[in-house]
């Protein structure tokens, strides 16, 4: 709040905004989840995935790093991904003690399968706004992500492709 005025401040609204947004977003993509042909799968799940997809060949503590994790949540959730056939397990070439993570063609069929479903809820959203709206949004959230990105050490430029690029791009 501004001492001055008692309204929030321009970017203490917008954080708010984004929160809020962000908030119906996980609404919307919680249908992707529940919702993809190849069976649900957990939030922490998902996590896990698109940062074995972005890190292909990580080990458990890279992992557990960039999920925030303990080493022995992480080894439980890669049982139970390696068990749902979502990830398979690979000795490490570099060293007889680590285990290289990748995902299974299941694995990538189940991160497509949810996107395309985030996507056609995401679309019928904007298609409800209108195109100077839809403009200005993806001017703001091209500025926003740039700014997520360097702030949690992906650094370069924003990607829209999910198959490559830092993780920050999809793990926050």
């Amino acid at each position: 709040m501004s001492r001055f005025t008692g309204r929030p401040r321009p970017h203490q609204q917008l954080s708010e905004a984004a929160c809020a947004a962000s908030e119906l977003l996980e609404v919307l993509w919680g249908r992707g989840q529940e919702a993809a042909p190849s069976g649900p799968v957990s939030p922490s799940q998902l996590r896990a995935l698109l940062v074995i997809e972005k890190r292909e060949g990580t080990n458990l503590r890279a992992l557990g790093e960039a999920l925030g994790s303990r080493p022995p949540s992480v080894s439980r959730l890669c049982d139970r991904m390696e068990a749902m056939g979502l990830v398979e397990r690979c000795p490490s070439p570099t060293s007889r003690r680590e285990v290289e993570l990748r995902l299974s063609q299941q694995g990538q069929t189940l991160l497509d399968e949810c996107r395309a479903i985030r996507a056609r809820e995401v679309t019928a959203v904007l298609e409800m706004m209108e195109p100077s709206a839809v403009e200005a949004l993806a001017e703001g959230l091209t500025a926003f992500h740039a700014a997520a990105a360097t702030q949690l050490g992906a650094g370069g430029t924003p990607s829209t492709d999910h198959g490559s690029g830092p993780v920050a791009e999809s793990v926050a």
